[in-house]
């Protein structure tokens, strides 16, 4: 595993939780993030929640730790394969191909909760974003 991970962003993450920092410098650090992502069945893990689906990235091995004993790897004796991506291409190149509303879910496993970057304008490329509400949903 690269050395290389996100701890930056989980600094501006416990900074938003704080009610503390830029919005534009979390999705900012986002990008810069090299993730580590489970792999599952030759893809990303992903999760689907309130009609969107979600890649789960981590900033650093404990918070994949974490997750991976909460899916119960300690008990079953499964090893958690997983693919060190940059955020900026989970964003740009990742979300968009996979042709359904996406997103990133960060460390959701942490005790004080995910974060997650949802699929709208100024995270996600403006052509896969989502407009409006939930209830006026939908893709332009």
């Amino acid at each position: 595993m690269s050395t290389e991970t996100g701890a930056a962003l989980a600094g501006r993450i416990e900074e938003r939780r704080r009610g503390e920092g830029d919005p534009r410098a979390l999705v900012g650090e986002l990008r810069r993030a090299l993730l580590l992502v489970p792999v599952d069945g030759g893809g990303l893990w992903t999760a689907r929640l309130g009609g969107v689906r979600w890649i789960c990235g981590f900033t650093d091995a404990e918070a994949l730790a974490r997750f991976a004993r909460a899916r119960g790897a300690q008990e079953s004796g499964r090893e958690w394969e997983y693919a060190e991506i940059r955020g900026a291409r989970l964003l740009d190149e990742v979300i968009p191909a996979m042709e359904e509303p996406a997103g990133v879910a960060v460390n959701i496993a942490d005790p004080d909760g995910s974060m997650l970057f949802p699929p709208v304008a100024g995270v996600v490329p403006d052509t896969v974003a989502l407009v409006g509400t939930e209830e006026e949903g939908g893709r332009e």
